[in-house]
């Protein structure tokens, strides 16, 4: 005959007050320096909404004859601006790239 256990509560080892605190504490920190990031990021862009075709495949690290080909594809969205002048916007050029992540076993 088999009696039943009693269940004990383990007393707790961690003081959950002070590892919320620390969650938050990370997760604020983290999230700034992401923010800031982003900042210095878009500051580099100097707020521009537009890329001439030579400037947009130096962002993208192509020579301009490369990303003319790929808007000749039409694989990347472009615009035409005054004087017929191709652009490209930063949503063109993000979604171009988002478009083409690369998967391991991809060459």
């Amino acid at each position: 005959m088999s009696h039943p256990t009693k269940q004990v509560a383990a007393p707790s080892l961690v003081d959950q007050d002070g590892l919320r605190a620390v969650i938050q504490d990370t997760v604020r920190t983290t999230v700034a320096a992401v923010l800031a990031q982003l900042e210095a990021d878009r500051a580099k862009l100097n707020g521009r909404i537009a890329y001439s075709e030579h400037e947009a495949a130096a962002l993208l690290g192509l020579e301009w004859h490369q990303l003319r080909d790929e808007r000749r594809r039409g694989r990347i969205a472009a615009s035409v601006g005054p004087g017929r002048k191709i652009l490209y916007t930063r949503e063109a050029l993000l979604a171009y790239l988002a478009e083409r992540q690369w998967e391991p076993g991809n060459s």
